[in-house]
């Protein structure tokens, strides 16, 4: 399974309501890259819904499988296990990283005992994470290769638009004495192969190293 964010960068939000029994389920699902950033945005939602009862929350940073990926959830007062935590592995369960997930819960007057509590806090953040999949608003995380590209300004244009063409992810362009063209690909080779047809063999590629980018499917 791939690793998906919210697409459009750091601040990025994805929300959605459910209603169990009266009570009012709002998720949110906000892109982040520093636990004080997802902490942060734990606050945005305790300070717009402040009506809420609880505002229970989960996030995930960093890619899957490395040994200092962050994995934190909060039950904000729901009982223990009941929140925080499903909300934790509805992310996990849907290969989430990079955001974080908070819930906030208008009380509706019945209560719903600890497995009514983990099914409704769980389908809150999977009922978002649907939406957002369904609106496109959901874009993988791959490491790749990145290269740089040094062209003339009047030849730039041109050659991203070629290379988008032929599905080379483009990272970015910045023009000073010369356009500096970023891109990045899975194989280097075949990568190379497709720089040397688009500007017939007169640019090279600098090799910039690896990073994790966001990748539309």
């Amino acid at each position: 399974m791939p690793d998906l964010t919210v697409l459009g960068g750091v601040g990025s939000l994805v929300a959605a309501e459910i209603d169990v029994k009266r009570s009012r389920f709002l998720c949110r699902l906000v892109r982040v890259e520093t636990e004080d950033a997802a902490r942060a945005a734990i606050d945005a939602a305790r300070a717009e819904h402040w009506g809420a009862r609880h505002h229970c929350s989960a996030f995930v940073i960093g890619p899957s499988g490395t040994p200092d990926q962050v994995r934190r959830s909060n039950d904000d007062g729901e009982p223990s296990g009941t929140a925080g935590r499903p909300m934790l592995e509805a992310l996990s369960g849907r290969g989430l990283v990079d955001c974080v997930a908070v819930v906030s819960r208008y009380f509706g007057g019945t209560l719903l005992g600890a497995g009514g509590l983990v099914r409704a806090y769980s389908e809150s953040v999977l009922t978002t994470i649907d939406q957002a999949q369904s609106r496109g608003l959901l874009v993988a995380r791959e490491r790749r290769e990145l290269f740089r590209l040094a062209l003339s300004h009047a030849d730039a244009g041109r050659i991203e638009a070629e290379l988008r063409q032929r599905g080379v992810l483009i990272l970015g362009t910045r023009y000073g004495q010369e356009a500096l063209l970023d891109i990045a690909g899975e194989d280097a080779e075949r990568l190379g192969a497709i720089v040397a047809q688009v500007t017939a063999g007169a640019v090279d590629m600098e090799a910039l190293g690896h990073e994790w980018v966001d990748v539309e499917r």
